[in-house]
């Protein structure tokens, strides 16, 4: 990244277009809660399978989270963003087509995938974009997203199943993708980080795909199964 910093405006929608990278990633973890008896009645298949769309996504997007940094000096750290932010528009236009549970996992995993890198990235131009006596402001503004989208991700999710249909909590991420996207390509398109393609250890990225996968798979079923215990008892 230079030294060169936007000011006004234009340093505002910058840091608006990367903070919505982080927004859509941690709104997907929980906008599909509250649909999750919707999309398992539509279908056809039972509440406990349905879950399946959460895990599935968090799954993947844990797997990912650590390669991070040698994806960016990779790919660089602008380009991998804005693909990160594309494909993830793409596969959640995926996930709203889908027209069994199958699919839909398939294309959450991928989605999760995709989405992995988000937040760091998000993080790390937040504070590349911004001069060094404005970076404490607009690291706040990048908490409260993180702070927000999480209790937003239910109440949009509910609205827009009620109101809708359970592919919309999907769909609304394109447009916010797209965006956020074509905003951070057009301004830093010329602030590239430095390439360096480093070889990759494959054993340990298996080991840790497998590791890191089954841990989030059985944290997310003793979630799961305690929430459904506890949905059993108060509804006694």
């Amino acid at each position: 990244m230079t030294s060169e910093y936007y000011s006004g405006w234009k340093l505002i929608l910058l840091n608006v277009a990367v903070c919505l990278g982080t927004f859509i990633q941690i709104l997907d973890t929980s906008i599909a809660n509250v649909a999750i008896p919707y999309i398992a009645g539509n279908l056809s298949v039972s509440a406990d399978q349905g879950t399946w769309v959460i895990t599935s996504f968090a799954a993947s997007n844990a797997i990912i989270l650590p390669l991070t940094g040698w994806l960016s000096n990779y790919f660089g750290r602008i380009r991998l963003f804005v693909w990160s932010i594309l494909l993830f528009s793409l596969t959640s236009f995926l996930c709203g087509l889908s027209t069994s549970l199958t699919m839909l996992v398939f294309f959450r995993t991928l989605q999760g995938a995709v989405a992995g890198s988000l937040i760091p990235l998000s993080q790390s131009l937040v504070i590349a974009c911004n001069p060094p006596e404005k970076q404490g402001s607009a690291l706040g503004f990048w908490a409260m997203i993180v702070v927000v989208a999480p209790v937003v991700g239910p109440i949009l999710g509910g609205y827009l199943t009620d109101v809708y249909s359970w592919p919309w909590i999907f769909y609304i991420n394109v447009p916010l993708g797209i965006f956020s996207a074509l905003i951070v390509r057009y301004f830093l398109k010329s602030q590239e980080t430095k390439i360096e393609r480093l070889p990759i250890d494959w054993t340990g990225l298996c080991l840790l795909s497998f590791g890191v996968g089954c841990l989030q798979i059985n944290y997310c079923s003793r979630l799961f199964c305690h929430l459904d215990a506890a949905t059993k008892i108060s509804n006694r």
